[in-house]
Parts: C-alpha cells; structure tokens; sequence
C-alpha cells in the first residue's frame, strides 16, 4: 500500500482548488493513510459467502413519475427576457474557471 504524503496532499488540493496550510497538508496525509490502512484491512475480510446488502433500513423512497407540465414551462425567449446579456440563445455569464 502507498503512503501518502505532505506532496501527494498538497497536489490533489491543488488539483481541486482547495487551499491548505502546510499544517492542514501534514493531518490530511495522515488521515488519509490512516483511511487507507482501514481500507486495506477490510479488503483482506472474507466476505465470498456475504449476501450482498444495499438497503439495511427496509425504508423504501417516496418518488413520483417526471411528468412535464408544458402549462408551467417557460419559451426560451421567457427565460432569457430579463437575462442581462445573451449570445446565441445562451446566458452568457462572467468565466470563472482560469485553467
């Protein structure tokens, strides 16, 4: 199993846009090997003979068929009425992505 490190830490919250601290960089790599020592002891259980299980509460949801309502729906022209600018039949809005 790999040891993650400070480095490793501070790349992937780079990666996701998170600033850390060098602090946060140090308990984050510990947590994370930690989990992943975790990780590694349950994938060493026998579970061959285990029923697999994805509900334990025997709750089931509440939902409703996704019917459109064409009398609620608005043309394409009422939803970019009060839009402050357009292009295309698209909102335009500021970049906020740099990369």
């Amino acid at each position: 199993m790999a040891k993650i490190d400070k480095q490793l830490t501070k790349h992937v919250a780079k990666l996701a846009n998170i600033p850390i601290t060098e602090t946060e960089a140090e308990e984050l790599a510990s947590a994370f090997s930690e989990t992943l020592i975790v990780v590694d002891e349950l994938q060493k259980l026998a579970v061959d003979n285990t029923e697999p299980t994805h509900q334990v509460t025997g709750l089931t949801n509440v939902t409703r068929d996704d019917v459109v309502d064409k009398e609620k729906m608005f043309t394409q022209e009422q939803a970019l009425a009060n839009a402050s600018k357009t292009y295309q039949g698209f909102f335009v809005v500021p970049r906020i992505l740099k990369k």
